[in-house]
């Protein structure tokens, strides 16, 4: 269902033009990328596997011992290819891969993508949980090992405090808050030094180039002098490992996260007998959930027949408001973020509010009846004015639980709000129906997220980069997909048994007792 669909010739821009060809099929090597992340294998693993099970053997094409073998070499080579591929055009050939086969599935097997669901989760890269001051002091280690001899004892006094132990170490006797605000002050000169002295010469390392960026992440400088930032200070997409430049950190409840976030969708027709994972996203997880759906509906638009997106409260947003205006995708939310709105007065969403072609909002009509027209405000935001002869009337005046207030100058009842507010509004007024209907279909997404992890302990990949976590991410994916295929022609094969079994005992009956 996935190896047999896949296209090699998407392949073909990783390898020289002349009449030739790769030393093992494309096909393979995606394959073992996708047995490697649905199992969990290292590569040593996956290599010894591939040479020595007849089960992945044939899986991937082989019915005999020795056929198609190649040096593990070849594998990463492969993987180098992918990578500086995607470092100079962009594009991600493995994703390419997962969403065309993807797509044939869908329709072979008939599955309805109108309803679709989206969540998020937390990745770890392989990164160790450094502090400020330990990755400061291994910048500086890196940084030392790129200088030439004559540099290095031109400022081995500058250096020397660093470079006689690890990060770790160097690290470890330094105790206490104070301790460790001395010693990020001390870093954070020596640092500054450096970078002025050791510019002409290697402004264009890679050493260097992070050494200049974790100095700007981590210190203020004000008149020359150097001061090292405030924790609360520091940006979320600040430098967390020199080893990963693109992870990031994120706050989630009470728990803290390095690395990045793994954003998913996948169909939820009830009447489909099978769900296909569509969309696989990876990012810093810095980024926010309605930046990710954004980013997605333009691709799922193109490729499927979503109406219907269903998400959980995160994904509400300025990003997501602005890519669904105008377009014919419904995104029903099972939460909504902010604060709960005061049960004993009316919230927007109970205004039913009346919009033209273009999504402008030109009508509201209040829960009493009384249906104004919405002009813009004086300054800005928009506004109604409600007849004050049909308020007085109205028993939710009388109760004080609606929003509308008459003004000094002016007895209509003026009720203010803004675009954004509206937005809001609406996403809590499809939230409520849903609530109301009682099928929760965005919870079994939860399930999909647990099964892409699962190979990986603790949510951890061996691998650090985000492309190198994308392709990972990606090939759990396609591996979900492809066991839910089986269990569905499983199904489908048992099912056809289990329906001819009463016919085929009535026909043996009758043969035995004729």
């Amino acid at each position: 269902e996935f190896f047999s669909r896949i296209d090699e010739e998407i392949y073909a821009v990783l390898y020289s033009s002349e009449p030739s060809r790769p030393n093992v099929p494309e096909n393979v090597m995606v394959g073992l990328e996708v047995l490697k992340a649905g199992f969990g294998w290292s590569d040593a693993e996956l290599y010894e596997n591939y040479c020595f099970n007849l089960q992945v053997r044939y899986a991937l094409g082989y019915d005999r011992l020795g056929d198609g073998d190649f040096a593990i070499r070849t594998l990463y080579y492969f993987r180098e290819r992918l990578s500086k591929h995607y470092l100079e055009s962009g594009v991600n050939l493995l994703e390419q891969a997962f969403e065309k086969t993807t797509d044939a599935q869908i329709l072979d097997l008939q599955v309805r993508t109108g309803m679709q669901r989206m969540d998020s989760t937390q990745i770890a890269s392989n990164i160790l949980n450094a502090s400020r001051l330990q990755l400061l002091v291994e910048a500086i280690q890196r940084t030392y090992r790129i200088l030439s001899e004559a540099d290095q004892n031109r400022l081995v006094e500058s250096f020397a405090p660093y470079i006689k132990a690890t990060a770790g170490h160097y690290t470890y006797r330094v105790k206490g808050k104070e301790a460790v605000q001395e010693h990020l002050q001390l870093v954070g000169a020596v640092i500054f030094h450096m970078l002025a002295e050791l510019k002409a010469a290697y402004a264009g390392e890679k050493a260097y180039q992070v050494l200049e960026r974790i100095f700007a992440e981590n210190f203020n400088l004000v008149e020359g002098s150097v001061g090292p930032k405030e924790n609360q200070e520091l940006a979320s997409g600040s430098l967390q490992s020199v080893d990963d430049l693109e992870a990031s950190y994120r706050t989630k409840g009470n728990t803290h996260y390095k690395g990045y976030v793994a954003n998913l969708t996948e169909t939820c027709d009830p009447e489909n007998n099978l769900q296909l994972i569509t969309k696989v996203q990876v990012a810093p997880n810095s980024t926010d959930d309605s930046q990710l759906l954004a980013e997605a509906l333009p691709n799922l638009q193109e490729r499927t027949d979503l109406d219907t997106l269903m998400t959980d409260g995160g994904f509400g947003g300025k990003a997501s408001d602005v890519a669904l205006e105008g377009q014919p995708v419904k995104l029903i939310q099972t939460a909504i973020r902010g604060p709960k709105p005061d049960p004993h007065k009316f919230h927007l969403s109970d205004f039913d509010i009346q919009f033209d072609q273009q999504d402008t909002p030109t009508d509201i009509t209040c829960p009493f009846g009384q249906n104004v027209p919405i002009t813009p405000a004086r300054t800005s935001g928009l506004q109604a004015r409600f007849n004050p002869e049909i308020c007085v009337a109205c028993p939710f005046r009388q109760e004080k639980r609606c929003r509308a207030k008459p003004q000094k100058r002016n007895p209509y009842y003026l009720l203010a709000f803004t675009l954004k507010q509206v937005q809001a509004a609406q996403r809590r007024k499809e939230f409520l129906e849903h609530r109301e209907h009682g099928q929760n279909l965005r919870a079994a997404v939860e399930a999909t997220v647990r099964s892409i992890k699962h190979p990986f302990r603790a949510g951890k990949l061996p691998v650090r980069g985000q492309f190198r976590v994308s392709c990972l991410v990606i090939a759990s994916a396609i591996h979900v997909n492809v066991r839910r295929i089986w269990r569905y022609h499983t199904d489908q094969v048992l099912f056809s048994l289990f329906s001819a079994a009463p016919n085929i005992f009535f026909t043996t009956h009758c043969i035995l007792y004729a």
